[in-house]
Protein backbone atom coordinates (compact mmCIF):
# COMPACT_ATOMS: atom_id res chain seq x y z
CA UNK A 1 0.00 0.00 0.00
CA UNK A 2 1.63 3.11 -1.07
CA UNK A 3 0.02 6.93 0.74
CA UNK A 4 -2.08 7.73 -2.02
CA UNK A 5 -3.85 5.98 -4.67
CA UNK A 6 -2.71 7.90 -7.69
CA UNK A 7 -0.97 11.19 -8.18
CA UNK A 8 -5.12 12.48 -8.90
CA UNK A 9 -5.47 12.85 -4.93
CA UNK A 10 -2.48 15.50 -4.69
CA UNK A 11 -2.60 17.10 -7.88
CA UNK A 12 -3.26 21.14 -7.89
CA UNK A 13 -6.66 22.97 -8.00
CA UNK A 14 -6.12 24.29 -11.21
CA UNK A 15 -4.64 20.89 -12.72
CA UNK A 16 -7.87 19.01 -11.51
CA UNK A 17 -10.12 21.36 -13.28
CA UNK A 18 -8.70 21.21 -16.31
CA UNK A 19 -9.11 17.78 -16.39
CA UNK A 20 -12.24 17.96 -14.98
CA UNK A 21 -13.50 20.29 -17.68
CA UNK A 22 -12.39 17.71 -20.89
CA UNK A 23 -13.53 14.91 -18.91
CA UNK A 24 -16.57 16.86 -18.20
CA UNK A 25 -17.36 17.80 -22.10
CA UNK A 26 -16.79 14.81 -23.30
CA UNK A 27 -19.62 12.83 -20.98
CA UNK A 28 -21.85 15.76 -21.99
CA UNK A 29 -21.25 15.01 -25.96
CA UNK A 30 -22.23 11.27 -25.03
CA UNK A 31 -25.24 12.88 -23.73
CA UNK A 32 -25.57 14.85 -26.57
CA UNK A 33 -25.81 18.13 -24.68
CA UNK A 34 -23.84 21.28 -25.55
CA UNK A 35 -19.51 21.78 -24.10
CA UNK A 36 -19.39 23.86 -21.60
CA UNK A 37 -16.86 26.93 -20.90
CA UNK A 38 -16.33 26.32 -17.35
CA UNK A 39 -17.53 23.94 -14.46
CA UNK A 40 -19.35 26.55 -13.03
CA UNK A 41 -21.89 26.71 -15.99
CA UNK A 42 -22.61 22.96 -14.84
CA UNK A 43 -24.99 25.12 -12.53
CA UNK A 44 -27.42 25.52 -15.14
CA UNK A 45 -27.98 21.86 -16.23
CA UNK A 46 -31.10 20.51 -15.28
CA UNK A 47 -30.80 17.92 -12.48
CA UNK A 48 -31.81 14.53 -12.92
CA UNK A 49 -33.61 12.76 -10.03
CA UNK A 50 -34.34 9.40 -9.14
CA UNK A 51 -37.98 9.67 -9.69
CA UNK A 52 -37.49 10.62 -13.04
CA UNK A 53 -34.62 8.31 -14.15
CA UNK A 54 -36.64 5.29 -12.97
CA UNK A 55 -39.53 6.91 -15.25
CA UNK A 56 -37.29 6.88 -18.13
CA UNK A 57 -36.14 3.29 -17.52
CA UNK A 58 -39.67 1.99 -17.50
CA UNK A 59 -40.39 4.27 -20.99
CA UNK A 60 -36.73 2.71 -22.20
CA UNK A 61 -35.54 -0.32 -20.87
CA UNK A 62 -32.92 -0.93 -18.71
CA UNK A 63 -31.32 2.29 -18.22
CA UNK A 64 -33.83 5.08 -19.68
CA UNK A 65 -32.10 6.14 -22.55
CA UNK A 66 -28.43 7.07 -20.92
CA UNK A 67 -25.67 6.58 -23.29
CA UNK A 68 -24.27 3.40 -21.33
CA UNK A 69 -21.94 1.32 -22.63
CA UNK A 70 -19.17 -1.76 -21.52
CA UNK A 71 -21.85 -3.18 -18.95
CA UNK A 72 -21.23 -6.53 -17.35
CA UNK A 73 -23.30 -6.53 -14.63
CA UNK A 74 -27.20 -5.13 -14.19
CA UNK A 75 -28.20 -4.23 -10.98
CA UNK A 76 -31.62 -3.49 -8.88
CA UNK A 77 -32.37 -1.40 -6.46
CA UNK A 78 -35.33 -0.04 -4.76
CA UNK A 79 -37.35 1.76 -7.07
CA UNK A 80 -36.78 -0.18 -9.09
CA UNK A 81 -33.73 1.65 -10.45
CA UNK A 82 -31.21 -0.19 -12.58
CA UNK A 83 -27.73 0.38 -12.53
CA UNK A 84 -24.87 -0.39 -14.76
CA UNK A 85 -21.69 -2.45 -13.68
CA UNK A 86 -18.22 -2.90 -14.86
CA UNK A 87 -15.35 -4.89 -14.19
CA UNK A 88 -12.62 -2.69 -15.55
CA UNK A 89 -9.77 -1.08 -13.07
CA UNK A 90 -11.22 0.50 -9.72
CA UNK A 91 -14.82 0.86 -11.67
CA UNK A 92 -17.02 2.39 -8.76
CA UNK A 93 -13.57 4.16 -7.55
CA UNK A 94 -13.83 2.06 -4.45
CA UNK A 95 -10.35 1.09 -4.52
CA UNK A 96 -9.47 5.24 -3.90
CA UNK A 97 -11.45 4.62 -0.41
CA UNK A 98 -10.00 1.28 0.44
CA UNK A 99 -6.10 2.52 0.20
CA UNK A 100 -7.09 5.46 2.36
CA UNK A 101 -8.02 2.86 5.04
CA UNK A 102 -4.93 1.43 4.80
CA UNK A 103 -6.49 -1.94 3.19
CA UNK A 104 -3.82 -3.15 0.45
CA UNK A 105 -1.71 -6.55 -0.39
CA UNK A 106 -1.69 -8.76 1.93
CA UNK A 107 -4.67 -8.07 3.19
CA UNK A 108 -7.95 -10.07 3.60
CA UNK A 109 -11.15 -8.66 3.31
CA UNK A 110 -14.57 -10.02 4.41
CA UNK A 111 -16.76 -8.64 2.00
CA UNK A 112 -19.97 -8.35 3.61
CA UNK A 113 -22.00 -6.06 1.54
CA UNK A 114 -24.73 -7.88 -0.07
CA UNK A 115 -24.34 -9.23 -3.73
CA UNK A 116 -27.60 -10.46 -4.26
CA UNK A 117 -29.31 -7.86 -7.36
CA UNK A 118 -28.12 -4.82 -5.68
CA UNK A 119 -24.22 -3.58 -6.24
CA UNK A 120 -22.83 -2.30 -2.75
CA UNK A 121 -20.98 -6.30 -2.72
CA UNK A 122 -19.48 -6.01 -6.17
CA UNK A 123 -18.26 -2.32 -5.82
CA UNK A 124 -16.25 -3.37 -2.68
CA UNK A 125 -15.35 -6.63 -4.74
CA UNK A 126 -13.51 -4.19 -7.44
CA UNK A 127 -12.16 -1.54 -5.14
CA UNK A 128 -10.25 -4.71 -3.34
CA UNK A 129 -9.74 -5.75 -6.39
CA UNK A 130 -8.04 -2.52 -7.04
CA UNK A 131 -5.60 -2.47 -3.93
CA UNK A 132 -4.25 -6.07 -4.33
CA UNK A 133 -6.30 -7.50 -1.37
CA UNK A 134 -7.86 -10.71 -1.05
CA UNK A 135 -11.96 -11.01 -0.75
CA UNK A 136 -14.11 -13.09 1.37
CA UNK A 137 -17.27 -12.85 -0.64
CA UNK A 138 -19.37 -12.99 2.59
CA UNK A 139 -22.41 -10.93 1.66
CA UNK A 140 -25.20 -10.59 4.58
CA UNK A 141 -25.90 -12.37 7.27
CA UNK A 142 -25.28 -16.39 8.52
CA UNK A 143 -23.25 -14.41 11.48
CA UNK A 144 -22.00 -17.99 13.37
CA UNK A 145 -20.32 -18.72 9.80
CA UNK A 146 -18.84 -15.11 9.25
CA UNK A 147 -17.54 -15.66 12.48
CA UNK A 148 -15.66 -18.94 11.81
CA UNK A 149 -14.60 -18.19 8.27
CA UNK A 150 -12.82 -15.11 9.57
CA UNK A 151 -11.37 -16.91 12.01
CA UNK A 152 -9.97 -19.90 9.99
CA UNK A 153 -9.03 -17.79 6.80
CA UNK A 154 -6.95 -15.28 9.00
CA UNK A 155 -9.10 -11.95 7.70
CA UNK A 156 -7.57 -8.63 8.20
CA UNK A 157 -10.09 -6.08 7.41
CA UNK A 158 -13.98 -6.09 7.12
CA UNK A 159 -16.18 -3.99 4.92
CA UNK A 160 -19.32 -3.70 5.20
CA UNK A 161 -22.10 -1.72 6.96
CA UNK A 162 -20.87 0.12 10.33
CA UNK A 163 -23.01 -2.10 12.87
CA UNK A 164 -22.54 -5.35 11.39
CA UNK A 165 -18.70 -5.76 12.52
CA UNK A 166 -19.71 -5.48 15.82
CA UNK A 167 -22.59 -8.48 15.42
CA UNK A 168 -19.50 -10.72 13.97
CA UNK A 169 -17.08 -9.41 16.84
CA UNK A 170 -19.49 -10.04 19.30
CA UNK A 171 -19.87 -13.90 17.77
CA UNK A 172 -16.70 -14.83 17.71
CA UNK A 173 -16.14 -13.77 21.20
CA UNK A 174 -19.07 -16.00 22.34
CA UNK A 175 -17.42 -18.85 20.07
CA UNK A 176 -14.03 -17.96 21.61
CA UNK A 177 -12.61 -17.24 18.21
CA UNK A 178 -9.99 -14.88 18.09
CA UNK A 179 -10.13 -12.48 15.07
CA UNK A 180 -7.39 -10.06 12.97
CA UNK A 181 -9.56 -7.74 12.06
CA UNK A 182 -7.87 -4.75 12.49
CA UNK A 183 -9.18 -2.32 9.70
CA UNK A 184 -12.64 -1.64 8.48
CA UNK A 185 -14.27 0.41 5.17
CA UNK A 186 -17.44 0.67 5.81
CA UNK A 187 -20.65 2.43 4.02
CA UNK A 188 -24.36 2.15 3.80
CA UNK A 189 -25.27 3.55 7.10
CA UNK A 190 -23.62 6.16 10.03
CA UNK A 191 -21.04 5.33 11.44
CA UNK A 192 -21.92 6.81 15.56
CA UNK A 193 -18.75 7.88 17.46
CA UNK A 194 -19.75 5.52 19.93
CA UNK A 195 -19.60 2.74 17.64
CA UNK A 196 -15.98 3.98 16.05
CA UNK A 197 -14.82 4.12 19.67
CA UNK A 198 -15.93 0.56 20.45
CA UNK A 199 -14.13 -0.72 17.13
CA UNK A 200 -10.70 1.32 18.09
CA UNK A 201 -10.91 0.10 21.50
CA UNK A 202 -10.94 -3.39 19.98
CA UNK A 203 -7.73 -2.41 17.78
CA UNK A 204 -9.72 -1.67 14.63
CA UNK A 205 -9.12 1.72 12.57
CA UNK A 206 -12.30 2.27 10.96
CA UNK A 207 -13.24 4.56 8.34
CA UNK A 208 -16.35 5.25 6.28
CA UNK A 209 -17.06 6.46 2.97
CA UNK A 210 -20.18 7.73 1.03
CA UNK A 211 -20.98 5.99 -2.00
CA UNK A 212 -24.22 4.94 -4.23
CA UNK A 213 -25.22 2.23 -6.35
CA UNK A 214 -25.90 4.51 -9.17
CA UNK A 215 -22.42 6.96 -8.73
CA UNK A 216 -19.90 4.55 -6.81
CA UNK A 217 -17.88 6.48 -4.71
CA UNK A 218 -18.50 10.47 -4.16
CA UNK A 219 -16.40 10.96 -1.17
CA UNK A 220 -14.69 9.09 1.69
CA UNK A 221 -12.60 9.36 4.80
CA UNK A 222 -8.69 8.93 5.48
CA UNK A 223 -6.75 8.75 8.53
CA UNK A 224 -7.12 12.28 9.14
CA UNK A 225 -10.82 11.91 10.03
CA UNK A 226 -11.38 15.27 9.06
CA UNK A 227 -14.53 15.31 6.87
CA UNK A 228 -14.75 13.48 3.95
CA UNK A 229 -12.94 14.06 0.61
CA UNK A 230 -14.66 13.80 -2.45
CA UNK A 231 -13.50 11.70 -5.32
CA UNK A 232 -11.71 12.64 -7.86
CA UNK A 233 -13.70 11.10 -10.77
CA UNK A 234 -16.82 13.32 -9.53
CA UNK A 235 -18.12 16.83 -9.35
CA UNK A 236 -20.01 17.02 -6.30
CA UNK A 237 -22.25 20.49 -5.69
CA UNK A 238 -24.20 21.42 -3.14
CA UNK A 239 -27.68 22.92 -4.12
CA UNK A 240 -30.74 24.29 -2.53
CA UNK A 241 -32.62 20.89 -2.02
CA UNK A 242 -35.47 20.34 -4.93
CA UNK A 243 -33.70 22.62 -6.80
CA UNK A 244 -30.29 22.94 -8.83
CA UNK A 245 -29.14 26.10 -7.40
CA UNK A 246 -25.86 26.05 -5.15
CA UNK A 247 -26.15 26.93 -1.51
CA UNK A 248 -23.44 29.35 -0.06
CA UNK A 249 -20.34 27.84 0.58
CA UNK A 250 -20.69 26.20 3.93
CA UNK A 251 -24.31 26.02 4.13
CA UNK A 252 -26.47 22.19 4.27
CA UNK A 253 -28.13 21.71 1.24
CA UNK A 254 -28.59 18.48 -1.22
CA UNK A 255 -25.80 16.58 -2.92
CA UNK A 256 -26.26 16.86 -6.50
CA UNK A 257 -23.25 14.72 -8.53
CA UNK A 258 -22.49 14.54 -11.90
CA UNK A 259 -19.92 11.38 -12.58
CA UNK A 260 -16.72 11.83 -15.10
CA UNK A 261 -17.48 7.59 -15.67
CA UNK A 262 -17.40 7.57 -19.63
CA UNK A 263 -19.25 4.17 -19.44
CA UNK A 264 -22.22 5.67 -16.97
CA UNK A 265 -22.17 9.12 -17.56
CA UNK A 266 -24.43 10.59 -15.60
CA UNK A 267 -25.19 14.40 -15.10
CA UNK A 268 -26.38 16.32 -12.36
CA UNK A 269 -27.79 13.57 -10.92
CA UNK A 270 -29.76 14.29 -7.09
CA UNK A 271 -28.81 11.79 -4.28
CA UNK A 272 -31.28 13.07 -2.14
CA UNK A 273 -28.63 13.12 0.49
CA UNK A 274 -27.65 16.50 2.49
CA UNK A 275 -24.17 17.57 3.30
CA UNK A 276 -22.12 20.64 3.42
CA UNK A 277 -18.75 21.42 2.19
CA UNK A 278 -15.31 21.69 3.89
CA UNK A 279 -13.07 24.98 4.50
CA UNK A 280 -9.65 24.23 2.86
CA UNK A 281 -7.78 20.84 2.55
CA UNK A 282 -7.62 17.45 4.72
CA UNK A 283 -4.49 17.38 6.60
CA UNK A 284 -3.32 13.90 4.99
CA UNK A 285 -1.96 15.65 2.00
CA UNK A 286 -5.14 15.26 -0.35
CA UNK A 287 -5.87 18.14 -1.95
CA UNK A 288 -9.46 17.64 -3.51
CA UNK A 289 -12.76 19.45 -1.95
CA UNK A 290 -14.48 17.91 1.30
CA UNK A 291 -17.80 17.46 2.60
CA UNK A 292 -19.00 16.79 5.96
CA UNK A 293 -20.34 13.62 5.11
CA UNK A 294 -24.18 12.35 5.81
CA UNK A 295 -26.12 14.94 7.25
CA UNK A 296 -29.69 13.46 6.82
CA UNK A 297 -32.20 12.90 3.99
CA UNK A 298 -33.31 15.97 1.68
CA UNK A 299 -36.59 14.11 1.31
CA UNK A 300 -37.93 11.22 3.48
CA UNK A 301 -36.03 8.71 1.89
CA UNK A 302 -34.42 7.03 4.45
CA UNK A 303 -31.32 4.38 4.61
CA UNK A 304 -32.04 1.73 7.21
CA UNK A 305 -29.45 -1.22 8.01
CA UNK A 306 -27.70 0.08 4.70
CA UNK A 307 -30.97 -0.46 2.73
CA UNK A 308 -32.94 2.86 1.15
CA UNK A 309 -36.72 2.80 2.17
CA UNK A 310 -38.54 5.02 0.07
CA UNK A 311 -41.72 6.52 0.16
CA UNK A 312 -43.32 4.84 -2.87
CA UNK A 313 -42.48 1.61 -1.21
CA UNK A 314 -44.50 2.77 1.95
CA UNK A 315 -47.22 3.13 -1.14
CA UNK A 316 -47.15 0.08 -2.27
CA UNK A 317 -47.36 -1.48 0.88
CA UNK A 318 -51.03 0.49 1.73
CA UNK A 319 -52.32 -0.41 -1.65
CA UNK A 320 -51.06 -4.39 -1.25
CA UNK A 321 -53.81 -4.81 1.91
CA UNK A 322 -57.33 -3.62 1.12
CA UNK A 323 -57.70 -3.07 5.04
CA UNK A 324 -54.84 -0.92 5.54
CA UNK A 325 -55.62 2.90 6.09
CA UNK A 326 -51.87 4.52 6.23
CA UNK A 327 -48.76 3.16 6.98
CA UNK A 328 -45.46 4.83 8.56
CA UNK A 329 -42.12 3.79 8.84
CA UNK A 330 -40.34 4.44 11.89
CA UNK A 331 -36.16 4.46 11.36
CA UNK A 332 -34.64 4.18 15.87
CA UNK A 333 -31.23 2.90 17.43
CA UNK A 334 -30.94 -0.77 19.12
CA UNK A 335 -27.97 -0.11 20.88
CA UNK A 336 -25.37 0.71 18.03
CA UNK A 337 -27.77 -0.71 15.50
CA UNK A 338 -30.40 0.39 13.22
CA UNK A 339 -34.12 -0.50 14.14
CA UNK A 340 -37.33 -0.83 11.84
CA UNK A 341 -40.88 -0.32 13.11
CA UNK A 342 -43.87 -0.28 10.52
CA UNK A 343 -47.00 1.22 11.88
CA UNK A 344 -50.15 0.34 10.44
CA UNK A 345 -53.26 2.03 10.17
CA UNK A 346 -55.66 -0.60 9.90
CA UNK A 347 -59.28 -2.25 10.26
CA UNK A 348 -57.61 -5.58 11.28
CA UNK A 349 -55.89 -7.98 9.01
CA UNK A 350 -52.98 -10.73 9.59
CA UNK A 351 -49.79 -8.75 10.88
CA UNK A 352 -47.81 -11.81 10.23
CA UNK A 353 -49.60 -11.18 6.71
CA UNK A 354 -48.56 -7.33 7.09
CA UNK A 355 -45.24 -8.53 8.00
CA UNK A 356 -44.23 -10.76 4.76
CA UNK A 357 -45.47 -7.97 2.34
CA UNK A 358 -42.91 -5.67 4.66
CA UNK A 359 -40.32 -8.03 3.88
CA UNK A 360 -41.12 -8.33 0.12
CA UNK A 361 -41.75 -4.57 -0.66
CA UNK A 362 -38.96 -3.17 1.34
CA UNK A 363 -36.76 -5.36 1.67
CA UNK A 364 -35.90 -5.28 5.27
CA UNK A 365 -37.68 -6.92 8.08
CA UNK A 366 -39.18 -4.56 11.22
CA UNK A 367 -41.84 -4.95 13.86
CA UNK A 368 -45.44 -4.70 13.22
CA UNK A 369 -47.45 -2.78 15.12
CA UNK A 370 -51.18 -2.41 13.98
CA UNK A 371 -53.06 0.41 15.04
CA UNK A 372 -56.77 1.85 14.75
CA UNK A 373 -57.37 4.16 12.16
CA UNK A 374 -56.89 7.79 13.26
CA UNK A 375 -54.36 7.05 15.31
CA UNK A 376 -51.34 7.99 13.06
CA UNK A 377 -50.28 11.89 13.03
CA UNK A 378 -51.57 13.80 9.90
CA UNK A 379 -48.30 15.57 9.71
CA UNK A 380 -47.98 13.85 5.96
CA UNK A 381 -44.90 11.89 7.01
CA UNK A 382 -44.45 8.26 5.43
CA UNK A 383 -41.12 7.72 7.04
CA UNK A 384 -39.53 9.03 10.36
CA UNK A 385 -36.67 9.05 10.97
CA UNK A 386 -35.84 9.42 15.20
CA UNK A 387 -32.11 8.09 15.16
CA UNK A 388 -29.68 11.11 16.42
CA UNK A 389 -26.72 11.62 14.51
CA UNK A 390 -24.84 14.20 16.85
Amino acid sequence: MTAYFDDLETRSADARAAAQLEALNANLARNGMAPLADLADLAALPVLRKSELSARQKANPPFGGLPVVNAVHIFQSPGPIYEPGGISHDWWRMGRFLNAAGIGKGDIVQNCFGYHLTPAGMIFENGARAVGAAVVPAGTGQTELQARAAHDIGVTAYAGTPDYLKIILDKAEAMGLALKITKAAVGGGALFPSLRQEYADRGIACLQSYATADLGNIAYESAAMEGMIVDEQVIVEIVTPGTGTPVAPGEVGEVVVTTLNPDYPLVRFATGDLSAVLPGQSPCGRTNMRIKGWMGRADQTTKIKGMFVRPEQVAQLVEAHSEIVRARVIATRDGEMDAMTVRIEATGGDAGAYARSVSDLLKLKGAIEVVAPGSLPKDGLVIEDQRKYD
